[in-house]
């Protein structure tokens, strides 16, 4: 069974998320493309940013295009409907705007080249995927920008499949050590059931940081938990058991925090894109007791990986692959351009 077949008998939408630049995010779409045409799948087709043209409009260079084929449905904005190669049927005209124009729901007559773009919010992405589905799409891959994290956000979809490579170091081994760290952020402990969930998701619209203790919640007037960690030291006591954090949560979230208090309370993330640590902080984190949980995490459905880096260097490729599927071994990890 080919990936693309098995994952679509899972989930209905999956985000690509690359963890870098020129990880092979769109090198990744196009596989799951070429699958979807042998197997006679009919993908929709969405992007948070743009994607398919022939030249990146940031660097510059040289990019993968995007080959779509018949009966396939893509959203593509006004400004680049007469630049796609492919025949293109308008669906529908969209109320989502962009700054290439209007999005329009189209579906492609004759097959050929597309440049795709779509809504940049993430609730506006979801009712898009929902009329795609509704329009005879089997499964819906939302090609993600690099600069947005939110998009591997549950909200945004069922699953995602991650991209990287080594574009990310020189050194495979670290590679391989972010690409784990990205993958146990995103698989992070639910919260489960019970009175401090039921109090932070009642509490949660607020955007305040919130405390539960002696099994009561507490609104803080702050709300975010960078550089807060004095005021959050002071705030927890022998009778405090969560913390809810609604913003981003980094190392400062923390390091005023007595380490004796860190290693009895548990914080709550809304999800696992909320965490902007690296691997090794993450690590000398975790040795000093922090415990975070989140209302929902992530699936990662597979990942896909890159052996050959902009800057001339590359890895051997079957070594890359058999280190990443060691290193993580129940997810499928697949290369690309050698599958």
């Amino acid at each position: 069974m080919y990936l693309l077949e098995e994952l679509s008998q899972k989930y209905k939408r999956i985000s690509i998320v690359g963890m870098a630049k020129n990880a092979g995010k769109t090198t990744a779409l196009n596989y799951l493309i070429e699958e979807a045409m042998d197997e006679g799948l009919t993908l929709g087709i969405t992007s948070t940013g743009r994607d398919g043209e022939g030249t990146d409009v940031v660097t510059g260079t040289d990019k993968p295009r995007v080959f779509l084929d018949t009966d396939t449905i893509v959203s593509v904005p006004t400004q680049l409907y007469d630049m796609a190669d492919a025949g293109l049927e308008i669906l529908r005209m969209t109320e989502y705007g962009s700054s290439l124009g209007q999005i329009m729901i189209c579906r492609v007559a004759d097959a050929g080249y597309v440049q795709v773009a779509g809504p940049v919010i993430n609730a506006n992405q979801m009712e898009m995927c929902e009329e795609m589905l509704a329009l005879g799409a089997d499964l819906v891959l939302i090609d993600g920008a690099i600069d947005r994290k939110s998009i591997a956000a549950p909200e945004s979809s069922d699953a995602i499949i991650l991209s990287t490579g080594a574009v990310l170091s020189r050194k495979m081994n670290k590679v391989v050590e972010e690409t784990v760290h990205t993958v146990n952020l995103y698989r992070l402990p639910i919260l489960d059931d019970g009175e401090a969930r039921k109090e932070i998701e009642g509490l949660a619209e607020n955007d305040q940081i919130i405390v539960i203790r002696d099994g009561k919640a507490v609104l803080l007037d702050i709300t975010t938990g960078l550089g807060a960690g004095k005021l959050l030291d002071n705030e927890i006591d022998d009778k405090t058991t969560h913390v809810f954090v609604p913003g981003a949560f980094t190392q400062s979230v923390v390091a005023d925090i007595n380490p004796k208090k860190l290693k009895n309370v548990t914080f709550v993330l809304k999800d696992p894109t909320k965490i902007f640590i690296g691997a090794t902080q993450w690590g000398k984190l975790c040795k000093r007791g922090l415990c975070i949980k989140v209302l929902e995490n992530i699936q990662v459905a597979a990942i896909t990986v890159n052996p050959t880096a902009p800057a001339g260097y590359k890895f051997d490729h079957e070594e890359l692959v058999n280190a990443m599927q060691e290193a993580i071994p129940d997810v499928p990890v697949i290369d690309v351009m050698l599958a």
